[in-house]
């Protein structure tokens, strides 16, 4: 009996720690796939863009938030039901989850970015949005008995939307804010705003849950930007700089951000002359070099990260004289580097005047 008890009381006492090392699970959503192309731009489907910016999206989460934990509702052009994506977020807890979209319109000078949270008011507002993103779910066989009779097309079955309140409105209103304003205010794209709609793969996750629509493939201009790679990498930079300013602002709550990376970064270095090969053996004699200089930690100011070289005159750096360090395929763009960390967050403090998202890194050189 005792031993019984002790038992049971070392499973009590053990589950909250193992409940508190649960990693934070954000689900990546890139919407459509396999036999559902979405919209259809003039040379390229709006599957195959979900897909690109939900896996850049999920690279960058691992390298600068290692202990976030990534989970892609698709990782290949498959098709995925509605139901099942929400089932996928559940299934693995998800603290946050973002569904990747392109928009379309009739209209071929629609264009610009915005985000939608589950809307339980004012359904009429995006019915033909939600509608257009709920038909998917007619490509499933017996799709009435899945989704409990709901019809996509039908203006009746919109109801039960208004009827159901969402207790993460706040924190996905939250988050789709974040979205907004790095894609308006730092990529300068055209602001169509913070939508409420009734798609289905929100009202069923158990958690914040936002649906981003990257632009307008039917608009020329915009297909073209969104099938750049430079465009990718500056719209998963963009997220991700999002989803550090919304995680941060769960959790913590003082003025300095502070985010570090767990990997060693080292500077990019200008280029060497190389050795005159006409000079003699002897003047390359390894006693004549000088020793190697040990490394000095530094602290800086990060601005952004892009998988492309960006020069000085960028607006991005708005101004700011920045330099850059590699890591991998992505540069790193920072300023106000020093040796001792409280000059760089009294420079950061100064610098969210004009680059809201900023953080702190640190590397030697």
């Amino acid at each position: 009996m005792r031993k019984g008890l002790y038992i049971l009381l070392t499973l009590l006492f053990c589950l909250p720690m193992l409940a508190a090392e649960k990693p934070y699970t954000l689900v990546i959503d890139a919407g459509h796939g396999g036999k559902d192309p979405g919209a259809v731009g003039k040379f390229s489907y709006e599957k195959d863009l979900n897909l690109k910016l939900a896996l850049a999206v999920g690279e960058l989460i691992n390298e600068e938030y290692p202990d976030v934990k990534v989970v892609y509702t698709r990782s290949t052009d498959v098709f995925i039901p509605l139901q099942e994506r929400a089932d996928i977020a559940n299934k693995n807890g998800a603290d946050l989850f973002l569904s990747l979209h392109a928009n379309a319109s009739e209209a071929k000078d629609a264009k610009g970015v915005e985000t939608f949270i589950l809307g339980t008011e004012k359904v009429e507002k995006n019915l033909d949005v939600a509608m257009r993103e709920n038909a998917v779910m007619k490509l499933e066989a017996d799709y009435k008995t899945t989704y409990q009779g709901f019809d996509p097309n039908s203006i009746d079955s919109y109801i039960m939307f208004e009827l159901m309140q969402n207790s993460f409105m706040d924190q996905s209103l939250q988050f789709a804010e974040q979205i907004q304003k790095r894609f308006v205010g730092h990529l300068n794209r055209s602001d169509r705003g913070v939508q409420q709609a009734s798609f289905w793969v929100l009202l069923k996750t158990a958690c914040p849950s936002v649906l981003f629509e990257m632009g307008f493939i039917s608009n020329p201009e915009e297909e073209r930007f969104l099938n750049e790679d430079a465009s990718i990498a500056q719209m998963a930079n963009a997220l991700v700089n999002a989803f550090g300013a919304y995680t941060h602002k769960q959790a913590v709550k003082k003025e300095t951000l502070i985010i570090e990376s767990s990997k060693p970064v080292q500077p990019i270095v200008a280029p060497q002359a190389l050795p005159d090969t006409t000079a003699k053996a002897d003047s390359l004699r390894v006693d004549t070099l000088p020793p190697p200089q040990p490394l000095t930690t530094y602290y800086a100011v990060q601005i952004c990260a892009a998988k492309i070289y960006l020069e000085p005159t960028d607006p991005k750096f708005k101004g700011q004289p920045c330099e850059y360090i590699r890591n991998g395929e992505w540069y790193k763009y920072y300023t106000a580097a020093d040796t001792i960390r409280s000059n760089v967050e009294a420079s950061q403090k100064k610098l969210k005047k004009l680059f809201p998202d900023c953080w702190i890194i640190k590397f030697e050189k």
